[in-house]
């Protein structure tokens, strides 16, 4: 650890009484043993409620509008972007904002799926008429089945913990845990439901690390035409290297009579050569060249040159198309300009 982040330790460490050092790490292990079961529990109450909850918002042919107050209406932010991602259009409503207007963004082709542990936010409850008046279905989460807003529902989600994770067992920590965890399990299982694939999850994540490992493909940042080191099969050694030396790519491809890559010559093989070989001036390329290079398609992910690259611990690589024939190169240098690495 380098000074300025000791320091920073040490200090951050002095900041706890000595005496509560222990406690303070008891107790942050317990919120999280609590807000695990909590999770754990809800495995075995998944029923064919869960079930029809999927098929409702399969079946609907609006979009999916989550709701809540407090604690809940940050988890109900995240389902929606969570659905959103992951092929199931949905947006968060504010209930406070609903009943001064934004209930017209509810249509009767929707599902609304309200969240509310306790299954009474005055929030909720003074919509959900409203809500029903609009013909949309509701699916409601909560943490009580005897509750208002589940008694409503026409689905009811049993989000219930045991007991809160905070000392006093009022803040919303164990409930508001199992209530994330349970959107994401309803998210997930419409993904697969609706075969949601890698490049539809690229589609809706273009920005980002993620986007450009999804999406850049190896035809995006290969060198192509003439900035693609070339020789002969037939060239001399001299011939390879100042081919090499223009490519700045630490490799030249060497190319058979018909065109197609027979094989590839590199740094490596150059360095092994002056090792071996006495008379350079009479070597051929095909004498010291690597046969077999490894190579990838152009329509490839550039994340799966990576993968090559690093799988066989080579540099470079030649892309080839189903013939065979060079129509491209790329080195680690590529990937790391183009962000993919």
């Amino acid at each position: 650890m380098d000074e300025e982040n000791e320091g920073l330790a040490l200090y951050s460490f002095a900041m706890i009484p000595k005496d509560a050092t222990a406690s303070a790490l008891e107790l942050a292990r317990r919120v999280l043993a609590i807000e695990a079961d909590a999770v754990r529990a809800l495995i075995a109450r998944l029923d064919e409620r869960f079930l029809a909850a999927v098929s409702l918002i399969l079946a609907c042919k609006g979009r999916v509008i989550v709701s809540g107050i407090g604690k809940s209406g940050h988890v109900a932010r995240k389902i929606a972007s969570t659905m959103s991602s992951t092929g199931t259009p949905a947006y968060f409503v504010h209930p406070a904002e609903a009943s001064h207007g934004d209930l017209g963004m509810i249509q009767r082709d929707d599902v609304f799926i309200g969240i509310s542990y306790s299954g009474e936010s005055d929030e909720l409850l003074q919509i959900l008429p409203l809500v029903r008046r609009q013909g949309a279905k509701l699916i409601v989460m909560t943490g009580s089945a005897q509750s208002s807003l589940a008694r409503e529902a026409d689905v009811f989600l049993d989000a219930g913990v045991a007991q809160e994770a905070c000392p006093l067992n009022l803040a919303p920590t164990a409930s508001t845990t199992a209530a994330l965890a349970l959107g994401d399990a309803l998210a997930v299982a419409l993904l697969d439901a609706r075969g949601f694939s890698a490049d539809d999850f690229a589609r809706s994540h273009p920005g980002g690390a993620l986007g450009r490992k999804l999406l850049t493909h190896v035809a995006d940042v290969m060198r192509s035409g003439a900035d693609v080191p070339k020789v002969s099969g037939r060239a001399m050694l001299k011939e390879a290297i100042l081919e090499m030396t223009r490519g700045r790519i630490g490799m030249t491809a060497v190319l058979d009579a018909s065109g197609k890559v027979c094989g590839i010559f590199t740094d490596g093989d150059l360095r092994r050569a002056l090792a071996t070989i006495a008379d350079l001036s009479a070597t051929r390329v095909t004498d010291v060249m690597s046969t077999a290079p490894r190579s990838i398609r152009p329509e490839a992910l550039a994340a799966e040159a990576v993968q090559v690259m690093e799988t066989h611990k080579v540099n470079q690589l030649l892309v080839v198309d189903a013939r065979d024939e060079l129509v491209g190169a790329l080195n680690m240098h590529d990937l790391f300009r183009a962000k993919v690495i």
